[in-house]
């Protein structure tokens, strides 16, 4: 795997100047204006590959609606109608659309997954929190509980459950439906998923502590659809092109249609909000691994996009908002 390498610049002039400002230490960042894209690294390649986080998440929201514009699923889908192991459990009434919207009632992590372990494991020795198969989460989800009377949470159990049941009801599986529906029509060879570390593919970018210290890679295939994609952020951002421009499949999903806290709304997985005093709307999603801590935003009204990656776990979502409104 491709490691950081201290003093690298690489990429556009400009966009480098502005990223070097930031003050973030290493970054990878591409952006789209002007109908193009441009990258630039700041300690690090934009070429290699890195952990967008939840920024997957918004990629499952276009597969999502993309089958619901394909007849292969409703918005009153249950994960019972998609999955059949879940049949009989508490989790298999919650529909797709609970899932979209953070409301289904499911908690962050399936039951019996120690989460305070796991949490222990990663702060302590950098070990990657998830890894399960995708038969080993839907037995650990046939034992979780569901919230009677669902609040908003964010739950990466429920944005992998989405994207494996739209996969099941398209006759695939999610990596196969991933390439086929979004990255080889779109030409973004880097975007895919790794089940085990043995899979991760040349160029992979290591992510790290701010202090350094390294972290493995989020693998597993039961995670994929809810932190687990790979890509540039070249390819992120020709995603982010294609959306403003009308060509992506699925673009319901960033239409809100739910209300989220602090006057934020939600469509299926993609956020929209006028933060600061800008005045202007941004469509956009945050993540964050164990390395990596990434942004992605558009404001469709100008037809500019960012997205940002830091591998040393520094959150790059302030500076990259700036320049999306400037």
């Amino acid at each position: 795997m491709a490691h950081l390498i201290d003093d690298l610049s690489l990429g556009d002039t400009d966009l480098l100047g502005s990223v070097r400002g930031w003050r973030l230490g290493d970054c990878v960042v591409a952006v789209v204006q002007d109908g193009g894209v441009v990258t630039a690294g700041v300690g690090a390649d934009p070429e290699q590959h890195v952990e967008i986080g939840s920024i997957s998440q918004a990629l499952t929201g276009l597969l999502y609606e993309d089958a619901l514009e394909r007849g292969e699923v409703a918005r009153t889908t249950t994960l019972g109608d998609a999955l059949p192991t879940l049949v009989g459990s508490p989790a298999a009434g919650v529909t797709l659309d609970a899932l979209a919207t953070h409301r289904s009632g499911l908690p962050r992590l399936a039951a019996g997954t120690s989460p305070r372990r796991r949490e222990w494991d990663l702060v302590r020795h950098g070990r990657n929190p998830y890894g399960e198969t995708l038969p080993q989460l839907l037995r650990q989800t046939v034992s979780t509980s569901v919230t009677a009377t669902p609040r908003v949470l964010c739950s990466n159990l429920g944005g992998a459950l989405l994207g494996h049941a739209v996969a099941a009801r398209a006759g695939t599986d999610y990596a196969g439906l991933l390439d086929a529906r979004l990255a080889a029509p779109l030409g973004l060879d880097s975007v895919h998923v790794a089940d085990v570390r043995g899979d991760l593919l040349p160029g992979t970018m290591v992510g790290t502590t701010r202090r350094g210290r390294r972290r493995e890679a989020w693998v597993g295939e039961g995670i994929a659809p809810a932190v687990g994609v790979r890509a540039t952020v070249g390819d992120v951002a020709r995603l982010a092109a294609a959306i403003l421009a009308g060509e992506a499949p699925g673009l319901g999903a960033l239409e809100p249609r739910a209300d989220l806290d602090g006057g934020t709304r939600i469509g299926s997985g993609w956020l929209t909000s006028a933060p600061g005093r800008t005045g202007r709307t941004v469509t956009w999603l945050g993540g964050g691994t164990g390395g990596f801590r990434s942004y992605l935003g558009l404001d469709r009204a100008r037809g500019r996009a960012i997205v940002a990656v830091s591998p040393r776990s520094v959150a790059p979502d302030g500076p990259a908002l700036g320049w999306l409104a400037g």
